[in-house]
């Protein structure tokens, strides 16, 4: 543990803070324009990050990670925010908008890591670049996790989409073991996981910052 490390620690936070309340946000937004208004019933349509935080996915999961890198770990961190319920029968084509609102998470992040990779090539120097560095790791690691068809990632709610009835059924109350699978991905069945997460990852940073940001 040292100085950089504790530091680093604090900057991925915020980068993950900043990215999962976008993220959610997003999710909000685009659910209310497409004529379901559970998520500003539910006060999800904030900025506000308490009502989008779960105990597991928000807190002690990063906890978790962010305590891998305080003592020299892999900055392969992650969150995730309780999920947004939603009322299909409220939109107008509920399977190709329910996509829509599942991919607007992912697509926030890509969003937050193109002006975080704009900021990192104007060439800040010293904790500024450091900052910023780091907080375009935490998005381009939220948009890439969030993309994995397993519950309760967004992945899993566009596959579910081309399920039939009962097998989308069945898929879709796996979310409630949530947790179970996050602590497979991240501490058991890592390695083909964190593979795709490196690739996709690092293709983003190519495109917003000119250079790979996931190391291998």
């Amino acid at each position: 543990m040292s100085v950089d490390s504790a530091a680093r620690v604090i900057y991925l936070a915020i980068g993950l803070l900043v990215g999962l309340v976008a993220h959610e946000y997003a999710h909000a937004w685009v659910a209310t324009r497409l004529g379901d208004q559970t998520p500003r019933l539910q006060g999800r349509l904030t900025f506000n990050p308490r009502p989008h935080l779960d105990p597991f996915g928000s807190l002690i999961l990063p906890g978790i990670l962010l305590l891998i890198v305080l003592f020299g770990g892999n900055p392969l961190v992650f969150a995730y925010a309780k999920p947004q319920e939603l009322n299909p029968w409220s939109l107008r084509r509920a399977d190709h908008h329910s996509t829509l609102i599942a991919l607007a998470g992912p697509a926030a992040n890509v969003v937050l890591a193109f002006v975080f990779g704009a900021l990192w090539r104007i060439g800040l120097s010293g904790e500024a670049s450091k900052l910023v560095a780091d907080c375009l790791i935490a998005n381009v690691i939220l948009a890439s996790m969030n993309l994995m068809p397993i519950p309760p990632l967004d992945g899993a709610r566009v596959v579910a989409r081309f399920l039939s009835p009962r097998a989308r059924e069945v898929f879709t109350n796996l979310e409630q073991y949530g947790a179970l699978f996050m602590l497979l991905i991240f501490f058991i069945i890592s390695g083909p996981i964190f593979t795709f997460v490196r690739v996709i990852g690092n293709g983003i940073c190519q495109l917003v910052a000119g250079a790979d940001c996931l190391a291998g």
